[in-house]
This record gives C-alpha cells, sequence and structure tokens, in this order.
C-alpha cells in the first residue's frame, strides 16, 4: 500500500509539472503574438512594410530599422500603442535654408516638397513667387520667397501703386508695367530689394528723338463686399500701367530743338484696372448650436479657454467654412483634413492618435493653433476674409 501511494504521488507531480510547461508555452505563444507586429509605413514619401516586436508604434519602428528623432514627424505619435495592420507616417526632419524676401534664415521642415514647406512657413498661392516650382522636391539649395507687396511710383507726375511679387526693383517695376526708356532715372538701384510699401521716383530722360513712350496709370475699381469685414481692403486683381507711344516733329535751329509738334500719340499698351472689394461686414454673430454635435463641443471647448459668445460666432463661422465642422472633411488637393482643416492632417496626431476620428482632438488642435497663431478664433476669422485660408 505505502508503495502504491509513493507511485500515485510521483504520478501527480509529474503530471502537474507537464501542466506548468504547457501553461508556459502557450503563454508565451500568445505573448508572440501579441508583440508581433505587421505594420505599413510611410518615410519620406516611400511606403514600406515593416514587421517586428512591439507594443508602442516607437518600438515598432525601432525594430523595423527605422529611426526617428525628436524633431521628426511620426503618426500616430511614438508612444502611442501599435495594432497589427496600423499605416503609420514618418517625416524626418532637415534643416532648409530659406531667404524670404532678402532676408536669409535657416527652420527645421518635415515637408517634401516645396509647396509644404512654403505653406508651413504660412505662405499660399498667390501671395509669393518662389526660385523652385511647389510640386518639385526640397533641394539642398537656398529655397527663395519673395512675398506680394505694394510698390509706390512716382512717375510722369502720376502716383501708381501697384503690386508685385517680385524680389527686385527691376522685375517689380515690369510687374507693374512700367517701361523704362534710356536716359530714365529711378531713385533706387534697380537690383535691389523689393520690399512692401518702397516708393520709387522715375524721371524720365530728355529726349532728343521723335518718338516718346509714357506711362498710362491704371485705374482702380472699388466694390464692397459684405463678405469681407468693415475696414478690410482685397485686390483681386492687381492693376498694370499702359503704354502711349507719341511722336513728336520737332523744330531745329542751328541744331537746337526750339520746339515740338505732336504728330501722333497713341496708347500702344492698355492699363489693366486694378480691383479691389471693400469689406462691409461686421464680425459674426449667431452662436447657436444643435446639443450634442461638434460645434455644441467647440463652444464649450472654446469657453474652457475664456472666449465668450463672441469669439465662437467668429469660430463657428470659420470652421463652416473650412470644413462644415465635419470630422472627415478631407480637401483632395491639399491633403487637409478635418473640423479645422489641418495640413497635412497627421499634424493632429500631437494631440492624440485618434485624431482622424475624434472631433475633441480636432478641435483641441484647432483651437491650440487659432491661440498660437492668431491669438483669438476672430483674429482667424479676419484673416480668413482676407486671405480665404487661416
Amino acid at each position: 500500500m505505502r508503495t502504491s501511494r509513493h507511485a500515485g504521488r510521483r504520478r501527480l507531480g509529474t503530471v502537474v509539472a507537464q501542466g506548468a510547461v504547457v501553461a508556459l508555452v502557450v503563454g508565451a505563444t500568445s505573448a508572440f503574438a501579441v508583440l508581433h507586429k505587421e505594420v505599413t509605413v510611410d518615410v519620406d514619401g516611400a511606403t514600406v512594410q515593416v514587421e517586428g516586436f512591439g507594443r508602442t508604434v516607437g518600438q515598432v519602428l525601432a525594430a523595423g530599422g527605422i529611426h526617428v528623432g525628436e524633431r521628426d514627424l511620426v503618426a500616430p505619435a511614438a508612444g502611442d500603442p501599435v495594432s497589427k495592420g496600423e499605416q503609420i507616417v514618418v517625416r524626418h526632419a532637415r534643416q532648409l535654408d530659406v531667404e524670404v524676401d532678402g532676408s536669409e534664415k535657416t527652420v527645421w521642415t518635415t515637408a517634401l516638397t516645396v509647396g509644404e514647406a512654403v505653406e508651413a512657413l504660412g505662405l499660399r498661392d498667390g501671395e509669393v513667387r518662389l526660385s523652385a516650382s511647389r510640386g518639385s522636391s526640397l533641394g539642398r539649395g537656398t529655397l527663395r520667397v519673395s512675398t506680394q507687396k505694394t510698390i509706390h511710383l512716382v512717375v510722369d507726375g502720376q502716383v501708381i501703386d501697384g503690386i508685385s511679387t517680385a524680389s527686385t526693383v527691376r522685375d517689380a517695376l515690369k510687374d507693374i508695367g512700367l517701361v523704362l526708356e534710356e536716359g530714365d532715372q529711378v531713385s533706387v538701384p534697380l537690383d535691389a530689394a523689393a520690399v512692401d510699401g518702397l516708393a520709387v521716383l522715375v524721371t524720365r530722360g530728355a529726349s532728343t528723338g521723335e518718338v516718346v513712350t509714357e506711362a498710362v496709370p491704371f485705374p482702380t475699381e472699388e466694390v464692397e463686399d459684405d463678405k469681407l469685414l468693415k475696414g478690410t481692403r482685397v485686390v483681386t486683381q492687381a492693376g498694370r500701367a499702359g503704354v502711349r507711344t507719341t511722336t513728336y516733329e520737332l523744330d531745329v535751329v542751328g541744331g537746337v530743338v526750339v520746339g515740338r509738334t505732336v504728330v501722333t500719340s497713341v496708347v500702344t499698351r492698355e492699363p489693366v484696372t486694378q480691383k479691389v472689394k471693400i469689406g462691409t461686414s461686421d464680425l459674426p454673430t449667431s452662436t447657436a448650436v444643435s446639443p450634442g454635435t461638434a460645434q455644441a463641443l467647440g463652444k464649450e471647448m472654446a469657453a474652457a479657454r475664456g472666449w465668450g459668445d463672441d469669439q465662437f460666432a467668429c469660430l463657428l463661422t470659420l470652421w463652416n467654412h473650412e470644413s462644415g465642422w465635419r470630422v472627415n472633411a478631407a480637401n483632395r488637393s491639399s491633403g487637409a483634413y478635418g473640423i479645422a482643416q489641418a495640413l497635412p492632417g497627421s499634424k493632429m496626431a500631437s494631440v492624440a492618435s485618434d485624431w482622424r476620428t475624434n472631433p475633441a482632438t480636432q478641435i483641441t488642435w484647432g483651437l491650440n493653433y487659432i491661440a498660437g497663431r492668431y491669438k483669438t478664433p476672430c483674429g482667424a476669422w479676419q484673416h480668413f476674409t482676407v486671405k480665404h485660408w487661416y
């Protein structure tokens, strides 16, 4: 009997040990399956498949040999949990030398193209002239940017306020339509940088010939626009000076011109009218929203920042124009996404990884952006009425 009992105990111990081994194997296999991830990563515009072990985005990227630094853009964020099949965006930051209206600086950017880099500087189409096309990849050289500016010309006894994005006085005069003749004098060097508000005096040289060209100032047409705030002026079409060509018959006595008679005087290039919209609207006033909507959430979050109904009225109108307050609003041409139309949408990953679907995440990012750049929603709305973007 004693021998039988000992044998039973030995068999029981063996079974327990075998069970423990099986449990360890099963546990290890389960952990292996949980940590093993296959994800798709867009690295600086190139798509790669990454397979590795980790619980977070950063761990899986490291396992796949993709290194990211503090300035790099990672969406979802490196510390966020990662799941199988996740799509991850990585943009490595690089230093870019930029010259804006002759002023040089170096910035960090995660942009892939010239257009993206310029937009990150707060500049967009129609108000800049670039040294490279917007769609081209960022090179190693300096990116030169010339912004829109007003040049005040005094020529032929007339004052001409022209609009140009040229970087030099010479090119700005061409944009405005002024033709310089031999002997004309300009108050600033033609190769000098064109800056906003620059005044240029042009003194016509004395002509000894029979043909003289003169600038024909362009007219300005102003139209009231109730979609723009009061006090806002928006140039919708830049004016361009015309050219008048006059032929004279000279009276010469002893080699000296003693008189001139006009033979013909023809406008050889018609001036282009400068069109300006004049704002007549007051600030938005409507703050009515439906309970439980993204707009209602936005009103609460704006109030939490100390922005009252006056500021929320501007925010409501602004994002109605931008996205209709739709969480999945996508601009296919630019890549802007979400309620606040972040460009690119992955910027909102700085708030949370659910930026694609969570209105609170998108609104938080949007309010942060407005506060940092325009101070208030009404400041952002006022900029929008002029530039049609914010």
